[in-house]
């Protein structure tokens, strides 16, 4: 799962995740985030109350199933102190597994859209790790007044970009599943579930964004299950 952009003004969105880490990991042998768990992250020490509820939520799964998280373009601050809180293992940006006999690349995704200069541009501004330091240290007030103009610009942003800027590049996709040696690709980060087959051989799935309903993606032996989730059905 991913894109759950969680946040204290959409406590539907917390309710529905809690209810699903509570009541829908019965038969599951691992949890994967693979980022944009929250709808801003300025720093664990900055982080709103509503965060300890999905800390300790997360925590209990932990214990009886490992849980990964990849971070996403919202939440890249996301530290090791909430990660450790919620028992969450850090993975790198791009990660390669074999599930179930398949070579799989997994990442949040913001880096195959490559037509999209401006964010990319930032995207590698803010992955050197002396300016999540520095960024990590001004006041906290300065990183929230950031953050509000971050999601300002953000939403503007988007309403002015084409579809296909905002899409992943598929060139950009045929190089990171030929540069892995992988069969398939697992990403959010776009908000357009869908599975994809490229060829007989090589498949890209998109995990679902959780602003209208939940999403969740099941993977197991026989293949992948792209699953809604009703924020009814949680209440």
């Amino acid at each position: 799962m991913g894109d759950l952009h969680l946040s204290a003004d959409r406590p539907d969105i917390t309710q529905a995740f809690v209810y699903f880490l509570n009541y829908g990991l019965d038969d599951a042998e691992a949890l994967y985030i693979i980022g944009d768990l929250f709808e801003v992250w300025m720093g664990d020490d900055i982080a709103e109350s509503f965060s300890v509820v999905i800390a300790d939520a997360i925590k209990m799964v932990s214990n009886t199933l490992p849980v990964y998280f990849i971070h996403g373009n919202r939440d890249f601050m996301v530290g090791k102190q909430f990660c450790q809180r919620a028992g969450m293992q850090v993975l790198p940006e791009v990660y390669c597994i074999d599930l179930y006999g398949v070579n799989t690349v997994i990442l949040h995704g913001d880096s195959l859209c490559t037509l999209d200069v401006d964010y990319q541009r930032f995207r590698r501004f803010r992955s050197f790790r002396v300016v999540r330091w520095l960024y990590a240290r001004l006041p906290k007030k300065t990183r929230l007044n950031i953050a509000a103009k971050i999601r300002q610009k953000s939403v503007q942003g988007n309403q002015q970009k084409h579809y296909e800027i905002m899409d992943v590049e598929p060139s950009a996709v045929t190089e990171l599943l030929a540069s892995t040696g992988c069969q398939r690709m697992i990403h959010g980060h776009t908000h357009r579930p869908a599975i994809h087959q490229l060829s007989a051989t090589h498949q890209r799935v998109v995990v679902g964004d959780w602003y209208t309903q939940g999403s969740v993606l099941n993977v197991n032996e026989h293949g992948c299950e792209l699953v809604t989730l009703p924020f009814s059905d949680t209440k």
